[in-house]
């Protein structure tokens, strides 16, 4: 914008220089070639005296005289064919003159001044003078010169304040955008400072109003989610109490270690909702425990549907770059998928490895596979919220990874959770 200003300014001030310079220019060799014929006609007009009443002798002398100090031509044609100063030929202008009038014409040699004597005896001299090209255009190019440098004085003038303009006006519209792309990162905190003209201040003041809007509709929304899961509190701990009071000590473990995972996803729920965790303030995990400990427990649910398990997970560390709850949320969702929508005793395989350098969690099964769509946020054909895969595609983002979806060679669906490494000075603190 700031060159696109520049180039305007530019092109406009050649214009106007072009439009007042050319005229300019042409007035300055209009008067130089008129004030040249005007010197000129007026030592032709000195030697009128002389010639109409001075002997043939006295004008020689007057015209050489004349000539010297001008330095120019000048020639006195008398009536009887005489002539007296610079030998020139008669022109059709002396013939004219000779007739009784004066007169200025152009000729190849410049400018020739012709003015008709009167008054002598013999008859009507001619007192001839030609003024060159040189005198005409004499100081011409030098003031053509001075009006360039004028005008290119005037233009850079003109860039000069067409930039500083600009500069009012791109450093509040940088900063707008600046500001834009630091909201769009989550730095809520992110204000313009008001500057520039009006109408930026206009959308600054605006842009600010919207950060805080936004602002107080997640601090809402943040404290509505934990507030619900917050409730949930309560009939998690009847269910501990009733897991508790079980006579069987199996299936009391097994439903408090039940318990105990549903309280763990609560908590982590009211804390992503008042706190913003992602990648950027560190989070990070060790991939291989974490699917280790949800496929363990996935196990046994699969053992009393008569699933079989295949197993196939890289011996850990590998550390990755999102939470662990939010990775063993994404888990228990690309398992919960698997026997949601396969039918009892439908065979799956868990695969955990590194892979481009990033690390791979593949979950297949032999069910009837992934039906058209069901990538959409809240699309689901099993009576579900429809809000699994889009749990596991915001880990793989959160990480700078992917989620794919896909089919095997024998039908059934195949996802593979894509997860960026861990930085460096994290992946240390996974141990």
């Amino acid at each position: 914008m700031r060159g696109r200003l520049a180039l305007l300014v530019a092109a406009v001030g050649v214009l106007v220089m072009v439009a007042f310079l050319v005229p300019l220019a042409v007035l300055v060799r209009t008067v130089a070639a008129d004030r040249a014929t005007v010197r000129a006609a007026a030592d032709a007009q000195s030697l009128v005296a002389v010639v109409g009443t001075a002997d043939p002798d006295t004008v020689r002398l007057t015209v050489d005289h004349l000539a010297a100090d001008s330095g120019r031509e000048v020639s006195v044609f008398l009536p009887d064919g005489t002539v007296l100063g610079a030998r020139m030929a008669r022109t059709p202008a002396v013939d004219l003159a000779a007739r009784g009038q004066s007169l200025t014409v152009e000729s190849a040699a410049g400018r020739e001044v012709v003015i008709a004597v009167q008054g002598r005896p013999d008859g009507t001299a001619v007192i001839r003078t030609v003024v060159p090209r040189a005198e005409l255009t004499a100081g011409v190019t030098r003031a053509w010169l001075v009006l360039a440098l004028l005008g290119l004085l005037l233009v850079l003038v003109g860039l000069a304040v067409a930039d500083r303009l600009a500069r009012t006006l791109v450093r509040p519209i940088a900063d707008l955008g600046a500001v834009s792309h630091r909201l769009a990162n989550a730095e809520l905190d992110a204000r313009v400072d008001p500057a520039g003209p009006a109408e930026l201040r206009e959308v600054a003041g605006a842009l600010n109003h919207l950060a805080e809007r936004i602002q107080v509709l997640l601090r809402e929304e943040r404290e509505q989610v934990a507030d619900l899961s917050h409730r949930l509190r309560t009939p998690l701990t009847v269910l501990r109490l009733e897991a508790e009071s079980l006579r069987d000590p199996d299936d009391a473990a097994r439903l408090t270690t039940a318990v105990d995972g549903l309280e763990r996803a609560v908590t982590g729920v009211i804390r992503q909702a008042r706190w913003r965790s992602t990648a950027a303030e560190g989070g990070g995990c060790d991939a291989a425990a974490v699917v280790a400990e949800r496929v363990a427990f996935w196990s046994v649910l699969a053992e009393d549907t008569g699933r079989s398990v295949t197993l196939d997970l890289a011996p850990g560390p590998l550390p990755v770059r999102v939470a662990g709850d939010e990775l063993a949320a994404a888990v228990d969702a690309l398992l919960g998928n698997v026997f949601a929508h396969t039918p009892d005793g439908t065979p799956f395989t868990v695969r955990l490895g590194q892979d481009a350098g990033q690390v791979a969690l593949t979950v297949a099964d032999a069910g009837p596979g992934l039906p058209a769509g069901s990538a959409r946020r809240g699309a689901s054909r099993a009576g579900s919220t429809g809000l699994g895969l889009d749990i596991a595609d915001r880990a793989a983002r959160t990480s700078s990874g992917r989620l794919e979806l896909g089919g095997g060679p024998d039908g059934g669906a195949v996802v593979t959770l894509r997860l960026g490494p861990a930085r460096l000075n994290r992946a240390l603190d996974l141990g």
